[in-house]
């Protein structure tokens, strides 16, 4: 399976963050994570990240997240709960991997996270979509601000 290290992106990243349960590599508006092998996720780690992300973009910033799982772990589907309880959101989350517990945790974490998670099998795929997304979420908020702009000039 391919790593972040590998992607063409690599030369665009603007940090990396290694914990003692994995690697997360932050890139404009798009974070990577690579999991340790047979780490249990808890919201503890998760809020390290997190708190890795505010450091790095500020608090307002919104993100799309790749986690790229290239080992088998385990994720406390539940502590999605304390992330929304924190007041965290992602805008896109995107899985991907082929590892034997990959889609049973998938089906887990949809149980509790309140947005959708894109499912892929390849790396470079999951880069294109949550780049696609955020173009599109940008280009959105230009729209309304040019649109509440002009409204605010009339």
């Amino acid at each position: 399976m391919k790593r972040v290290k590998d992607l063409d992106l690599f030369k665009y990243i603007r940090e990396i963050r290694e914990f003692e349960f994995g690697v997360f590599h932050y890139f404009d508006g798009l974070v990577i994570g690579e999991i340790k092998e047979g780490v249990l996720v808890t919201w503890k780690m998760g809020e390290k990240v997190v708190n890795a992300a505010v450091e790095i973009y500020g608090e307002d910033m919104p993100i799309a997240y790749i986690s790229n799982r290239i080992h088998d772990y385990a994720i406390v589907a539940s502590d999605w709960i304390k992330f929304y309880k924190n007041r965290h959101q992602l805008d896109f989350y995107s899985v991907v991997g082929n590892t034997k517990g990959s889609f049973a945790s998938i089906m887990m974490e949809r149980m509790f996270f309140k947005n959708s998670i894109r499912q892929f099998t390849d790396l470079d795929e999951a880069v294109q979509w949550s780049l696609k997304k955020i173009k599109a979420r940008d280009q959105k908020t230009i729209q309304k601000s040019s649109s509440s702009l002009a409204t605010n000039m009339e």
